[in-house]
This record gives structure tokens, sequence and C-alpha cells, in this order.
């Protein structure tokens, strides 16, 4: 499962977070100085990012992509303060590359990337995860903003005893507060 987290990792936020920017920052015409900061920005979102692909392997048990997704619903660390902190992470890179190159092209490309995780998340996650959650997620949804942070984490119920030793939970699982443990989300 490692080597598919690895790939899955470096096909999608490392081409639209890592690859992309500096390539559009490269051919951008109206590039100007560098803002200071842009790299602690661009730092700020490498660790959500990573925070988020740790949480999709270790809780979720499964991998950020669409072809091998996490087998239980992640709702452990930043997620329990954003549905969707992936997406604001990388966004948050891509502003950082924005800042580093100071490059308007690089910032219409976050622009065009958030409308892109919206309609993504709205029309097709958000709809998915209803259908292979239909406990969990409701809950899940109203209590946790899709884009815009908590400023203390949602309260997602007392976590559920873990189950005993070699034990694998069933798939439609959800682990809440801690990495771990599951309760069922059907």
């Amino acid at each position: 499962m490692f080597l598919r987290a690895l790939v899955a990792f470096l096909v999608l936020p490392g081409v639209f977070a890592i690859a992309l920017p500096p390539l559009i920052a490269s051919v951008d015409p109206w590039r100007g100085e560098r803002v200071c900061g842009g790299a602690a920005v661009l730092a700020l979102g490498a660790v959500v990012v990573g925070w988020c692909i740790r949480d999709f392997y270790v809780a979720g048990k499964g991998t950020l992509a669409p072809w091998d997704p996490p087998r239980r619903l992640v709702v452990v660390g930043l997620y329990r303060y954003v549905r969707n902190p992936m997406y604001v992470g990388v966004l948050v890179a891509v502003a950082g590359w924005a800042l580093v190159g100071g490059s308007p092209a690089v910032a219409a490309y976050a622009v065009a990337l958030a409308i892109a995780f919206h309609v993504r998340v709205v029309v097709h996650e958000e709809p998915w995860l209803a259908r292979r959650f239909p406990s969990a997620w409701p809950a899940y949804a109203s209590s946790v903003r899709r884009w815009l942070p908590r400023a203390t984490p949602a309260a997602l119920g007392s976590p559920p005893a873990s189950p005993p030793a070699g034990v694998e939970t069933p798939p439609g699982s959800v682990v809440t507060a801690r990495d771990g443990d599951a309760e069922t989300g059907r």
C-alpha cells in the first residue's frame, strides 16, 4: 500500500502543487518580484498536504487517489477542522508558489484550481461519500465545513474501543478521534 500511496502523491499533488506552478511561473510574461514569505506559505501548504496523506494512509487505509480511496471515512487530524484540508493545502502551496515566483499567472492558476476542486467536491466526491458512508457522512458534513476551517476541532463523538488485534474493520467504517479506532458507518 505504501507504493500506491507514493504513486498517488506523485501523480496528484506532485503534479498540481509541485510541478505545474514553477513551470507556469517560468513562462509568465507578467512575472514580477518575489514576495517575502512566499516560501513559508509554500511550506505550510506542503505540511498540510503531507499530514492529510498520512491520515488517508494510516487512518483511512487507502490513498488520496480516486482509483484507490480510503476504505474508512477519515475524520481525524485536520479533517476535524475542515472537510477538504488536502485541497486547501494544495491551494496554499500553489499560492506560495505564486508569491515565491512573483507570478500573477500562478495566482490565476490557483483560482482556477480552487474552482475545479469545488466543482469536483460538490459534483462527485460528496455524493460518493454520502452513498459510501450513509450513516456517518451526514453527521460529519453537518459538523465540519467544506472549505473554511473551524476554530476548534469538531466533536465527532467519543472514540470507540479499538478492535481486537488482528481484526480488520469493515469497509465503510469511520475513523474517529484516535487513529486506528473505527466505528461502523452504515
